[in-house]
């Protein structure tokens, strides 16, 4: 039987360095923002909806979808975020239990499925656990701010659009504390690993 680990957490809280540490380990990880952005191909059915609904405006020169337009675009709009939500979210659950059956039916041990909006799109009940990686507040600016070149202001705005990171950490089955160095995020993971008795690739040189 196959073992789902739902992985999520906030925008700049690190989820990313997981995702990347279980893939260097050997453990397959769906991705969502993957299959998002195949989802948004150009000749895709939620592509031609999404501009319908948006404009042309998250357009570039070039056809293809201007991820940062249509991110301002949503940001500080609470209704167009939640109808963006539902244009695509169906689509890419589709697309995620096709590849969760392919690995069932493989029985691979443990799988990861990395999903930004787990909560907010209802996965809880389709993983088996859910790990959320969590920074305090304060770190969280800070990242964000030095990642995408932008000020507190713009920070503060991007991150209160979303789930409260808090929230996620309550109601998640694991959290893993990333206020501090890579390492001992990595340590956190491989701790998580072990004791739940599945095998990775040099789980112990890290």
């Amino acid at each position: 039987m196959t073992y789902f680990l739902g992985l999520t957490g906030g925008i700049a809280s690190g989820k990313s360095t997981a995702s990347q540490f279980f893939k260097s380990k050997g453990i397959p990880v769906i991705d969502a923002d993957v299959i998002a952005r195949e989802a948004m191909e150009t000749d895709q059915p939620a592509f031609r909806d999404v501009v319908d609904s948006f404009g042309t405006s998250i357009l570039t020169d070039e056809g293809n979808l201007d991820r940062k337009a249509l991110g301002q675009l949503i940001f500080n709009d609470e209704a167009k975020r939640k109808k963006l939500n539902a244009i695509v979210q169906e689509d890419i659950r589709q697309r995620i239990n096709r590849q969760k059956k392919d690995f069932s039916e493989k029985d691979t041990p443990l799988v990861i499925l990395d999903i930004p909006l787990l909560f907010e799109a209802d996965y809880e009940d389709e993983v088996n656990a859910v790990m959320v990686v969590y920074v305090d507040r304060e770190t969280q600016i800070k990242r964000l701010m030095s990642r995408d070149d932008i000020s507190e202001e713009d920070a503060v705005k991007r991150i209160d659009a979303q789930y409260p990171i808090e929230e996620k950490a309550e109601k998640a089955d694991v959290v893993i504390n990333n206020n501090y160095s890579i390492k001992e995020t990595q340590n956190q993971l491989a701790d998580w690993i072990i004791t739940n008795g599945f095998q990775a690739k040099d789980i112990n040189v890290i």
